[in-house]
């Protein structure tokens, strides 16, 4: 359908609703966004945007802005965590994957979001969505109600939208926790990213924001259930104490943690119903995922752009929501799966550890980008191109 004119209200200003608002703006939709919060803003993370996410950002003309905000990454490395011996080496050099702050993404999002012209609405708590009528029904926290023509739930997690379409579901601990936290690097460090493995733990860290930061990512596997939240907050010495094993330069990273966040991984199901009632789901009110790829923030973008390629080849928008759907349901579960498969390769124990990393040390001097190629499924695909 022409998507001129079109009204379309997105809930959630984050990655993947400012995405789809800029990508339906440029179409010539009227869009309006509404977030709880009393500004759009994130905090104290970085993230990793691979070339499937950054041929979304490139093609929403949004390619000179990331190339500011992020570090063009030059590797991956996989590292013993306890000797800091080397297991393999990968070279991104010549592949479009970026290193930036995930309050920087935000930002060059919204600005994108507000010059395609997308009106964004600011502390508006969404307590219910019912799509039982015409057209979806959402009431505010503050009681208003609003009856938008069409409703994009990028309302993350906990979403509204997806509950009125599939109903609660309950999503299952995984036995792992992980800690987050950013820290000064006056060391000019190279662009690369780095996983230190160990038994029943692994730690990620790279560069952000011109080498003057640090991410860093710290898993651990544990029976104790931790709440789902990103704000929640822990001491810097229950870290340490958890990789005290690490090396050195790990353990010198970690003395410097001032503030830590610390959330448990939680295993959500996909939706089996993306789509209803004038409503459709968008990133990880959709298919949340852990973290062990990267993709979360890659997927909201793939995701952000077929929906609004979908709106603007078929007609009614149902036929779009419906052609959207097909397009990424079998992709995403795929994702999802794998990278939950990629956190049990990180954290092996003797003698499968050892064997393990004896592999890909040898794969790593025969075919270098061997294992690079195994995700290639992965970051090779264009949805622009589709």
């Amino acid at each position: 359908m022409s998507l001129t004119g079109q009204s379309i209200t997105v809930l959630g200003a984050g990655i993947a609703g400012l995405a789809c608002a800029r990508a339906l703006a440029l179409r010539g939709a009227r869009v309006t966004v509404l977030e709880q919060a009393d500004a759009i803003r994130e905090v104290g993370a970085g993230l990793q945007i691979s070339p499937n996410g950054a041929a979304v950002l490139r093609a929403l003309g949004l390619g000179a802005a990331l190339d500011r905000a992020g570090l063009a990454a030059a590797g991956v490395r996989l590292i013993d965590g306890p000797t800091a011996r080397p297991v393999l080496s990968m070279d991104l050099g010549h592949r479009d994957f970026r290193l930036l702050h995930r309050a920087d993404l935000i930002a060059l999002l919204l600005d994108g979001a507000r010059e395609a012209g997308v009106e964004m609405r600011l502390l508006h708590r969404i307590e219910t969505v019912d799509l039982t009528g015409a057209r979806p029904r959402i009431v505010t926290a503050e009681g208003a109600a609003l009856v938008p023509d069409l409703l994009i739930g990028a309302d993350g997690l906990h979403s509204r939208t997806r509950a009125a379409l599939n109903g609660a579901a309950a999503p299952v601990f995984t036995g792992q926790v992980a800690w987050r936290a950013v820290l000064p690097e006056a060391d000019n460090p190279a662009p690369v990213a780095e996983v230190h493995m160990a038994p029943g733990r692994h730690l990620v860290s790279y560069p952000l924001r011109g080498g003057t930061q640090r991410n860093i990512v710290a898993v651990e596997e544990r029976n104790r259930w931790v709440e789902e939240s990103w704000s929640l907050r822990d001491d810097p010495m229950a870290l340490r104490l958890a990789f005290a094993t690490f090396s050195p330069r790990v353990r010198g990273w970690l003395d410097r943690i001032e503030e830590v966040h610390l959330w448990g991984l939680f295993r959500h199901p996909v939706a089996r119903r993306w789509h209803g009632g004038r409503a459709v789901l968008l990133g990880d009110a959709t298919h949340p995922t852990l973290p062990f790829l990267a993709q979360g923030a890659n997927m909201a973008l793939e995701d952000a752009w077929v929906l609004a390629d979908s709106l603007a080849r078929h007609d009614p928008p149902e036929a779009g929501f419906a052609a959207y759907q097909q397009a990424r349901s079998a992709r995403c579960a795929r994702i999802v799966a794998a990278s939950a498969a990629n956190a049990r390769a990180y954290h092996l124990a003797s003698p499968l550890r050892e064997i393990a990393h004896l592999g890909l040390r040898i794969g790593g001097r025969i075919a270098p980008q061997a294992a690079l190629r195994r995700f290639e499924w992965i970051y090779g695909l264009d949805v622009t191109a589709a």
